[in-house]
């Protein structure tokens, strides 16, 4: 399969197809989808050898991450690996283990020849992973971040929206007693989320009652901790809205371990539309994140700034916004007029 045959399939020159290759932004987003569309279609896959000996500039993009959460990890990771196999460069993927490691993991990418850099949440709040950034002096793109650092280009939804939208979702369905289960406080999306929420029950007149506010961290233990402290309590919520999907699902099994029916008794939402999201019974009403899109798009974003850097330009930081998506499903259902009282002992 070669660029000619790709170029054919699409009805576009094997020039526009060979800038969607290298994530060139100067490509119309139908075209580009179009030609993404034919490459998957043919399997095409660049000849990196060739292409390596054709210039001596390959370029290598450093992946760091360190996310509590296996199913966001995992489709951040395939929409970086597509991305980078189509546009024809090397990524380097490396883990951190900590806030301690986070300088140390970014001067070891520099130190192997990464080009660039991109800084999936967590790392795109870490002070200290932007602070290495740059002292290294090396272009980055920060993913998820609810507000992007200064001089950084950047990838994200609007985390508020998306809250602002659910929590009035949620509303419309006769709930008024919501409880929130927060994220990580270490990444702004976290907060960007909350405000979203507290938005919507101003919105609506209903004062927040701090109670049925719990703090988790992102990961399924700590969804399990919050519910737990949610679904207790003496009035207990008809919803819980889980700021993402792992603590969502850790939600609906202490739900159902205390035999309560999901969403008879009480509704769950998540966020972020995981495979975890539609895996679990029921299935998770989440705010769909395009997570692997948004990986690829930082690879593209990512390439031309190396690009424009190598040839002597300035890399004006860039800030995209996606498209999130309400995603209901079976968790979600109206509020129940009488609230039951059936807690498991």
């Amino acid at each position: 399969m070669t660029i000619h045959e790709v170029a054919r399939h699409a009805g576009v020159s094997p020039m526009t197809v060979s800038r969607v290759v290298n994530g060139e932004s100067n490509v119309r987003e139908s075209t580009r989808a179009k030609v993404a569309a034919s490459i998957k279609a043919l399997h095409y896959s660049p000849n990196l050898a060739a292409r390596s000996l054709a210039s001596a500039n390959a370029v290598r993009v450093g992946l760091l991450h360190s996310n509590p959460s296996a199913a966001y990890l995992s489709e951040f990771l395939v929409g970086s690996l597509e991305q980078s196999s189509i546009s024809g460069c090397q990524l380097i993927i490396e883990k951190c283990e900590g806030p301690d490691s986070e300088r140390a993991a970014i001067e070891k990418m520099v130190r192997t020849g990464a080009d660039g850099v991109i800084l999936p949440p967590p790392l795109c709040d870490s002070e200290e992973a932007l602070a290495a950034v740059a002292e290294a002096d090396i272009p980055a793109v920060v993913v998820a971040t609810g507000r992007p650092a200064a001089g950084l280009s950047a990838v994200s939804i609007d985390d508020f929206e998306a809250a602002h939208q659910m929590t009035r979702r949620l509303l419309s369905l006769g709930h008024r007693e919501i409880g929130f289960i927060m994220g990580h406080p270490n990444q702004t999306a976290s907060e960007q989320r909350y405000k979203g929420f507290m938005a919507g029950l101003h919105e609506a007149g209903i004062r927040a009652d701090p109670k049925l506010v719990a703090q988790g961290y992102f990961t399924y233990r700590s969804g399990l901790e919050a519910a737990e402290k949610l679904l207790r309590l003496p009035k207990r919520p008809t919803a819980i809205f889980a700021s993402n999907d792992d603590m969502a699902a850790a939600t609906v099994a202490v739900a159902h371990r205390m035999g309560l029916d999901v969403p008879r008794d009480v509704t769950i939402a998540g966020f972020d539309d995981t495979p975890l999201a539609s895996t679990v019974w029921p299935a998770l009403t989440t705010v769909r994140q395009p997570i692997a899109e948004m990986a690829r798009e930082a690879v593209k974003l990512l390439l031309d700034q190396i690009r424009r850097k190598r040839a002597g330009g300035d890399a004006e930081p860039v800030q995209r916004l996606l498209e999130f998506t309400l995603i209901p499903r079976e968790s979600m259902g109206r509020a129940p007029r009488t609230l039951a009282r059936r807690f498991a002992r």
